[in-house]
């Protein structure tokens, strides 16, 4: 289950205020305040579901009195015409909500699916897929979710969290040895150190340096095999992970190199949306067609 706290909160607030702004002018021009209806979340392709919770807690924010009833859960496949979620209470509140909540729900969704896929792809080889950092500004914490929910496994949440020397940080500081050198001077003991190379001589350099875990950027399949078979040879607990131009047709030929991980920044940044549809229907004719 996701966690939806005062963050996640925080963040939807500030999406609906982006879309509502001083109010609907259009809801408020056409639908009186006691308008009540029943809304239907209705799947218009087949796809991953990922995001449910929070769209209710769009709607929650909105209207705490809105009666939101999921038909589904997270995780779940969805077939075309699935009906994904019931929401009934005030018209204008359900139609204040419906665009923050199907954009978040499409969006983790289409996450959600491509990472599957992903996923798929590797299946039978031993390495995890994970994202990167390449995700949309103030929705990290949505689609890291999405990608956990697609079976996928998050990197580091932010730079924070992990040490990750780069080439520019290489370069600042002269050197891969040097870099390792100072992170482990300078950091919590507890943080894996991981150094991003991207030739042989770059990996048996971050090697001798005792890096945990050494990234093999953009390189072509022989020298990630030469890299691993490298790597291996000298220390088995270092964990090697492959990043850069990863996509649906070479994944599982890199994942058949040895690595343990593979970063693919495509989850997140380059996921299509699915399509997902609000349709409401007014009480009143619920209630006339059961008494008629």
């Amino acid at each position: 289950m996701p966690a939806v706290n005062n963050q996640t909160d925080s963040i939807l607030l500030n999406a609906l205020r982006e879309d509502i702004g001083s109010g609907d002018v259009t809801t408020s021009a056409i639908i009186p305040e006691d308008h009540r209806s029943q809304a239907v979340l209705i799947a218009k392709e087949a796809f991953l579901l990922a995001g449910l919770p929070y769209a209710e807690a769009v709607f929650r924010l909105v209207n705490p009195a809105l009666k939101f009833k999921a038909n589904k859960k997270d995780g779940d496949k969805i077939n075309k015409g699935d009906v994904i979620a019931k929401i009934v209470g005030r018209t204008r509140d359900l139609l204040a909500a419906e665009r923050t909540a199907l954009n978040l729900l499409q969006r983790l969704s289409g996450i959600a699916t491509l990472t599957r896929r992903f996923v798929n792809s590797t299946r039978g080889l031993k390495v995890k897929i994970t994202d990167t950092r390449k995700t949309t500004a103030g929705l990290r914490v949505f689609e890291k979710y999405a990608v956990r929910t697609g079976g996928g496994y998050n990197h580091r949440a932010g730079l924070f969290d992990g040490v990750l020397i780069k080439d520019n940080h290489v370069e600042a500081a002269d050197g891969i040895k040097k870099a390792v050198k100072l992170c482990r001077e300078n950091v919590p003991h507890m943080l894996k150190v991981e150094v991003e190379t991207g030739n042989i001589r770059e990996v048996r350099s971050a090697l001798s340096a005792g890096a945990d875990i050494i990234m093999l950027d953009n390189m072509t399949l022989q020298d990630m095999k030469k890299a691993v078979a490298i790597i291996r040879s000298k220390n088995l607990r270092t964990h090697i992970e492959a990043s850069g131009g990863i996509n649906l047709q070479n994944i599982r030929a890199i994942a058949g190199t040895g690595v343990d991980l593979i970063s693919v920044g495509a989850l997140t940044h380059s996921a299509m949306a699915v399509d997902i549809s609000m349709e409401i229907k007014p009480l009143r004719r619920f209630i006339d067609k059961n008494s008629a």
